[in-house]
């Protein structure tokens, strides 16, 4: 499919939902692609990019950053304690704050450090129990712990079910954003973006579209 027509949907379901063009950022799921994939998206002028493992991106991003400046790298994937230092010093946001303890340790880190990156809570919208991600019940008292800590929420996450419907479940994470006072909505995948668009999604994720089948060979 493409860079450019990916764009292109995202710009055309901005207008259908009434939205200010420009106002979606496209996370470019750049995890286990080859080298070269990658390269060629970053030098078609892609800046905002997801990975799932913290390794990983150690491994590959400092060099291509200091390639291309202005790029963005956002954590998408489980995110580990004791990979949390690491990750504060690559990641530009972290999608998947998602347990109390991440975010005491993250708070910790964040305070010794004087900065800190964008974050998302992830919300388990589906309430799947293999799934990472704060139950919908118990939200509104994660997001409010957080605050406490002095984390500087940008907004949630959610991962809908795949054998669902996704539409509802960007309607509740929206809702509950609205509720909480937070814009941020990272939600929508390759397969149902436009649908995350339309409930208000600021921040779209999308891989295998872009970059072509992943192999984990």
């Amino acid at each position: 499919m493409g860079l450019t027509e990916i764009k292109d949907r995202i710009a055309a379901a901005e207008t259908a939902a009434g939205r200010v063009p420009g106002s979606v950022t496209l996370i470019a799921v750049s995890k286990v692609q080859p080298a070269a994939r990658v390269e060629a998206i970053l030098e078609a002028g892609q800046k905002v990019f997801g990975e799932n493992y913290v390794q990983e991106a150690a491994g590959k991003w400092p060099g291509w950053r200091a390639t291309f400046p202005g790029v963005e790298v956002h954590m998408i994937g489980p995110l580990q304690t004791n990979k949390l230092k690491q990750a504060l010093e690559i990641f530009d946001a972290i999608h998947t704050i998602d347990r109390a303890g991440l975010a005491e340790k993250l708070a910790r880190q964040v305070q010794a450090r004087g900065a800190c990156p964008q974050l998302f809570v992830q919300v388990n919208t589906g309430s799947e129990p293999q799934k990472a991600g704060i139950l919908p019940e118990d939200a509104d008292a994660f997001i409010a712990s957080c605050r406490a800590l002095d984390l500087p929420l940008t907004g949630l996450m959610c991962i809908p079910p795949e054998d669902q419907d996704p539409a509802p479940h960007f309607t509740a994470l929206a809702g509950i954003a609205a509720r909480n006072g937070l814009a941020g909505l990272s939600m929508g995948m390759s397969s149902d973006f436009e649908a995350a668009i339309a409930a208000g999604a600021t921040h779209v994720r999308v891989g295998s579209a872009i970059f072509g089948a992943r192999s984990y060979t």
